[in-house]
């Protein structure tokens, strides 16, 4: 017998499959009694500007992810249909789907610390210089084109239904490992899952953290690609050239803007391809380069300019 062919009509069941705005109170609930731990303690990872920001990108996102939900998981149903075997819909089929999505998440979170292009939808959520629950709602906006690289999904085929539970549970799994509340789990877990201590490594801006612990649920991937380094120092969070504002549209789109400055400067189709897919802060231009040195040169002066205020200082004093 033949699969069932899945038609737009039948797509519209997802909305009945939303598990989400179910979780919405638990994590309202999450995000409140940690404020509180971090005002009971004087831990100061919360900000009132950076809290409405963070609100924000994550209020909008969910506006984009309800309006492309349909066409998005509608291409996943084009090419379910268009593959001539299906996955059963049964107990073990959700299985394989989540850890089909988990390794697909892998590649897809990879990928945008290696490549610049991609890295400009993510670079939302790693510019937080804390570390708390609301950090999982800095999600870009233009993170949806990410789609892609979930397409392994279909064409094992697993049928889009399946497909957008798995999807969800990760999601809300992440949400659980932004936090500084959990230290370290049972060694076991540790081995398996992501947990809060792996993703606290995978945000922080320390040398030895840059590029690791790419895992969304299962940090296997990383123990298997070589990616993986334990919380051992604190983490430095944010990234190696922080923001000059917590605007949600510069948070989304600073790197886009960046990407385009350097491309109207590129003499060729090849600096392009280079500033698009070469690693973020690569130089391609010479343009990317002079603009290097003058803050080098700027960075210098201002600590020149501190040493000398610190020396009248203590000069200042000792008369």
């Amino acid at each position: 017998m033949g699969k069932e062919m899945l038609t737009f009509e039948q797509l519209e069941g997802l909305n009945d499959l939303t598990i989400m705005h179910y979780a919405m109170p638990l994590i309202a609930l999450s995000v409140v009694v940690e404020w509180l731990l971090d005002v009971y303690h004087k831990k100061g990872s919360y900000s009132k500007k950076e809290f409405f920001s963070a609100l924000t990108i994550g209020a909008v996102n969910t506006v984009l992810g309800a309006l492309l939900k349909i066409w998005l998981f509608g291409i996943a149903m084009v090419i379910y249909n268009m593959v001539p075997w299906a996955v059963p819909r049964a107990w073990w089929g959700y299985i394989l789907c989540f850890f089909a999505v988990d390794f697909c998440r892998y590649w897809a979170h990879r990928v945008a610390h290696e490549q610049r292009f991609w890295w400009a939808t993510h670079v939302t959520h790693h510019s937080s210089e804390n570390m708390n629950f609301t950090v999982s709602f800095r999600t870009s906006w233009t993170q949806h084109i990410k789609f892609v690289f979930f397409l392994p999904v279909p064409l094992l085929g697993i049928d889009p239904f399946t497909f957008f539970i798995c999807h969800q549970v990760a999601v809300l799994y992440q949400f659980y490992v932004h936090t500084e509340l959990i230290k370290k789990l049972p060694a076991s877990i540790e081995y398996f899952f992501v947990t809060p201590s792996h993703h606290r490594v995978h945000h922080g801006s320390n040398p030895k953290y840059i590029d690791k612990n790419y895992g969304s649920t299962f940090i296997i991937w990383d123990r298997m690609f070589n990616t993986f380094e334990p919380e051992v120092e604190k983490p430095i969070y944010g990234i190696t050239k922080p923001v000059r504002s917590l605007n949600p549209v510069y948070l989304v789109f600073h790197e886009w803007m960046d990407i385009w400055q350097d491309i109207k400067h590129a003499k060729s189709l090849k600096e392009v391809f280079l500033i698009l897919y070469k690693p973020p802060g690569a130089l391609v231009t010479e343009h990317q380069r002079q603009s290097q040195q003058q803050e080098v040169m700027l960075e210098e002066r201002e600590l020149v300019g501190l040493e000398q205020l610190s020396t009248s200082g203590v000069l200042g004093e000792s008369k």
